[in-house]
């Protein structure tokens, strides 16, 4: 039977947080048309090759590193991972690691979280261009930059204020630096999940923590929210990320693309 390439093939990939939720199903569907991807994610327990992950370049398609994607270092050392254990410089990068507090009054939202939720969601994508710009640059083949941004930088809410502001400051940083590096050929894009089945979906309505249970009330209310009548599924935001860094939307840059069911119209 005759093998097809890829859409991603030969391409190296760093995704964040890949290893639950939106991330992870971008790292498989990315392995899958041919990439080799590179997880960095803070829960990662080790740095080694992720096992069962299926793809069309064998076993070592898939590594992974323990690093906190507000620091610079962590970066630094993601880069040198995908030389030595990938092959060459990552062509893509997906910014989906995300951080949110608990939905809340403004007045009620702590100090700490508000540096946090900075620190994850808007310091991430300083420290990934001040890291992976320069070896693009250098590597002249241009690249493609896309964060996981949100609804909320298009159709923001209260008690999710700082949250809003930090996406907000996502998208609008995306759409300069698509400008700034547009001579380079490197891409920025966003993408703007509406709330979605991934363990920050409780914390959106309000409880203590990740992953809590949340009552058939609080999920029917978030999916009578979005006229397709459903919250957005990894595959959803996977399938979203793969149009965007797929080669052939070499001339797409510095959007923000909803997945949302409709939330925003």
């Amino acid at each position: 039977m005759t093998q097809h390439p890829g859409r991603l093939q030969g391409q190296v990939a760093i995704v964040t947080g890949a290893g639950q939720g939106f991330g992870r199903s971008i790292l498989e569907t990315f392995v899958g048309q041919g990439a080799k991807v590179l997880n960095m994610d803070i829960i990662a327990p080790s740095d080694d090759y992720l096992s069962g992950i299926k793809g069309a370049v064998g076993e070592k398609a898939a590594y992974q590193i323990k690093g906190d994607v507000t620091k610079a270092a962590d970066w630094e050392r993601a880069v040198s991972a995908c030389r030595d254990k990938l092959g060459g410089v990552p062509s893509i990068v997906v910014n989906n690691a995300g951080w949110t507090y608990s939905n809340k009054a403004s007045l009620d939202v702590s100090e700490d979280e508000f540096d946090r939720v900075f620190a994850i969601n808007v310091k991430s994508l300083y420290v990934s261009v001040k890291a992976v710009v320069p070896a693009l640059i250098e590597a002249g083949k241009g690249g493609a930059f896309i964060q996981i941004s949100s609804t909320a930088a298009l159709r923001p809410r209260p008690k999710l204020v700082w949250y809003n502001a930090s996406k907000g400051a996502v998208s609008t940083a995306s759409k300069a630096l698509a400008l700034e590096y547009a001579g380079n050929k490197i891409r920025f894009n966003c993408l703007n999940p509406v709330a979605g089945n991934t363990p920050l979906l409780s914390k959106f309505a309000g409880a203590k923590e990740s992953g809590d249970p949340l009552t058939a009330e609080q999920l029917k209310q978030f999916n009578d929210s979005v006229p397709l009548g459903r919250l957005s599924e990894p595959r959803d935001v996977a399938n979203a990320a793969l149009f965007l860094a797929d080669p052939a939307s070499e001339f797409i840059t510095g959007i923000d693309l909803p997945v949302d069911g409709g939330r925003c119209v």
